[in-house]
Order: C-alpha cells, then structure tokens, then sequence
C-alpha cells in the first residue's frame, strides 16, 4: 500500500476514533450536566462540543477550495454557554463530524501536497489534517476528562480498565505480529 494512501486511511481511523471516544463519553453523561464548568473560566461539555463543532463546520466546508476560516465562523460565540438540550448537543455534534467525514472520504493521494488555508496561512492537505487531528484530540480529551468527573465512580472506561494492563497485553502478545491500526 502507498504511503499517501495509508495515511489518508490512517488519518480517516484515527478521525473515527477521536469522535468514539467522544460518542462514549457523551453516553455516560446525565444530559442535565452539559453546562457544568468547573469555575467561571473553564469550558463545559457544551461548549467544548459547540466549539469543536463550530470548527469543523468552517475547516472543512468547501474544504480544497476555500479558507478554512469562514466569514460566516462566530469563534468567539462557540465559548457560550447556550446549547440549550443534550439532544441539540448531539446534534450540532454530528453535524460538524459529517462535515468532516464527508470532506476527508473522497480525498486522494494526489490531494496531499495541495494548498489550503487557514486564516491566508498555507498548509498542504496533509499538514491541515494533521493540524486538526491535534486539535480534535486536545478537546475530545478535556470532553473525556470532564465527562469522567461528572459520571464519577459510574464511569465505564473508554480504554484499558484500571488494573486490567497485564491482562489486555497478554491478549496482544498472544497474537501473531501484524501490521494494523491500533483503533481497529
């Protein structure tokens, strides 16, 4: 397999994954707890979710052909706190995930080295992929994060179970070597 084409798949996995772990995340939560902010400065799951969205709404909207920074993009209007249900919450967060998936799916090798910008700032494709893979990350960790908090002792994990890293490795290394995405 080309290179160009297992990061694009890779770059596809790991976009999926990040918006899983934050899927799981909002499962576990009391949908009343959306507003909560540890201190006035801080995001809650709300925001963060409006803000996430909010993003991938402007990067990847006519994504090879425009600034990834919308005229229409209200940055500033995503840090309040007024998403009014869980139910809109998930909304807004699938819609900026489809937005995403229905950008990065017809891309192809050839795209990578193409120019897109981000505020006039040139990226190849695949710097502007990874520079929102990053940012994704960050924010689905601190929705992770907060969510754990909030469910408290409830909270089922995401990821290898405290005190379950002997077991999980020994189901790894009883496998044969293979090349394979680790969120697969």
């Amino acid at each position: 397999m080309a290179i160009e084409l297992n990061y694009l798949d890779n770059a596809r996995s790991l976009f999926r994954y990040y918006k899983s772990l934050g899927d799981k995340a909002l499962a576990q939560i009391d949908p009343n707890s959306i507003h909560y902010q540890i201190h006035s400065e801080s995001n809650s799951i709300a925001i963060i979710v409006k803000h996430v969205a909010g993003n991938m709404l402007s990067r990847w909207t006519d994504f090879l052909e425009s600034d990834g920074e919308k005229p229409w993009r209200n940055r500033d209007a995503e840090f309040e706190n007024d998403i009014a249900t869980y139910d809109q919450l998930l909304e807004y967060w699938e819609k900026g995930w489809q937005c995403l998936f229905g950008a990065i799916h017809p891309l192809e090798k050839s795209d990578l080295e193409r120019i897109v910008y981000i505020r006039n700032e040139g990226h190849s494709v695949m710097e502007a992929i990874n520079r929102q893979l990053a940012h994704y990350s960050y924010h689905v960790g601190q929705l992770v994060f907060l969510a754990k908090a909030l469910v408290g002792e409830h909270w089922q994990s995401l990821s290898i179970p405290k005190g379950d890293s002997a077991v999980f490795n020994q189901e790894k290394f009883n496998q044969e070597k293979s090349r394979r995405n680790f969120v697969q």
